[in-house]
């Protein structure tokens, strides 16, 4: 039997002796938890029964010490909230489950247990309560959902990253040792069906933005989406997505699921997500893969969650084979930035591509870009279209239909060109839309 010492005074029911108890049972029952998932005993489907055992061990364990020592047990009301708090650690998600389950909540960045920021979907920051009693307690947390699931991962100063999907799909990212204090950031998608229509409604594009996204996905164009951080590319995307017809197969390919397009609107849909190594550096299936595989499986459209590196040379090749109206989106401050930042990955290893067949390739993929800004008042928008005319060797030529006006919200700069009109008109744009355009 785990020997198990907590402080005790005679009394039972006190705040402290919850603390003692909750802090005395996590690192047992935390080794407990990763040696069943080694052995292969920890299966997703009866993880909570088997936690819920190994806690319930643990509590008599901890209370027959306390008798053999003189100490007084746990008093019922005190057992049922460890219990809980051991439950929400090793099952749930602990401090962080609150802010989880805030549909208003789309960003958490933790630098350390009591140093906690929120951003809300309307673009307000606020700091909010702790998540952990202390920062020891917070890397406790984040080590037990690493070793949950399938793939167990590390995290310790031997390997102080870790990136993982949560349990409902949010994405997040951990640093120790390397920081100051452990750092952690989580993105959460709230929104799981948008539309383009949505996206008007929010004042983030206008109606005949809208139409014209609608006209460009039907008319089968190639489009990148970029912008910052946290600018709402994803959000894009599954809105562009949804005016894909109904009818065809499309396949996603993501770092982790945060498109979570809906089969209801897509039946045909295959979604796929890369996979680190386990511990033991094996399992490991990265975007360049993922895209070549996809293109063995008879997509009428892929879409690309993030491109930021070698896999946009399969990407772009597909994008130019037939895959046409596939879409992707990429870091960058503005949309010619995207197209350089694209032309990069291609000239990196293992593509090393020479720099004018780069810039071939990457002009002859991509039809589209859209870059997103935010206003003053924090207001996502959409800041800039650019339509990709061809390359010259040295450069890709391109037209910025609608360039960032002086809020960074896009305004009518150029014509499209009339072949790019004639498209778009026989997908159903009406252009007198353009002579009318207004915020």
């Amino acid at each position: 039997m785990t020997e198990l010492h907590g402080p005790g005074n005679g009394r039972a029911g006190r705040p402290d002796d919850e603390t003692a108890a909750v802090q005395t049972l996590r690192p047992v029952l935390a080794d407990q938890i990763t040696a069943a998932a080694t052995a292969g005993h920890l299966l997703p489907a009866s993880r909570a029964a088997t936690v819920e055992q190994l806690i319930t061990v643990a509590l008599d364990n901890y209370a027959r010490q306390a008798l053999r020592e003189s100490r007084a047990p746990l008093d019922a009301d005190t057992e049922a909230r460890v219990r809980q708090a051991l439950r929400d650690e090793f099952v749930g998600l602990g401090g962080l489950q609150p802010l989880l389950d805030d549909p208003d909540i789309e960003t958490i960045n933790i630098n350390g247990h009591n140093s906690v920021f929120v951003i809300r979907r309307d673009g307000s920051r606020h700091q909010v309560a702790p998540v952990a009693a202390s920062d020891e307690d917070l890397i406790a947390l984040l080590r037990a959902l690493a070793a949950r699931g399938a793939h167990e991962r590390r995290f310790d100063r031997g390997q102080p990253e870790l990136s993982m999907q949560l349990p409902d799909g949010e994405r997040l990212f951990a640093l120790q040792d390397v920081t100051d204090r452990v750092s952690v950031s989580i993105r959460l998608h709230p929104l799981k069906r948008v539309s383009l229509a949505d996206l008007v409604d929010k004042r983030e594009m206008t109606t005949c933005m809208a139409h014209l996204f609608t006209a460009m996905v039907r008319a089968r164009r190639n489009i990148v989406v970029c912008g910052g951080p946290a600018a709402g590319k994803t959000t894009l995307l599954r809105a562009l997505a949804h005016a894909i017809p109904r009818h065809e197969r499309i396949i996603t390919i993501e770092d982790a699921y945060e498109l979570n397009l809906s089969r209801e609107d897509h039946p045909d849909l295959v979604r796929s997500q890369t996979r680190e190594p386990n511990i033991e550096d094996a399992g490991g299936y990265d975007m360049n893969r993922l895209i070549r595989a996809s293109l063995r499986m008879t997509p009428n459209r892929v879409i690309v969650g993030e491109v930021r590196g070698a896999e946009v040379v399969p990407m772009a090749k597909a994008m130019s084979i037939g895959i046409d109206g596939s879409m992707a989106t990429v870091h960058a401050s503005d949309s010619r930035q995207a197209l350089l930042k694209l032309v990069t990955y291609a000239m990196e290893p293992p593509a090393l591509y020479p720099r004018d067949a780069a810039m071939a390739l990457i002009a002859d993929a991509v039809h589209v870009v859209i870059h997103l800004g935010m206003t003053p008042d924090g207001t996502r928008v959409v800041s800039s279209i650019r339509e990709v005319i061809d390359s010259d060797g040295e450069h890709i030529v391109s037209n910025e239909v609608y360039r960032p006006g002086p809020d960074r919200r896009a305004i009518p700069a150029t014509q499209v060109r009339g072949e790019t009109l004639d498209r778009l008109i026989a997908a159903g744009f009406d252009p007198a839309l353009l002579d009318t355009d207004r915020w």
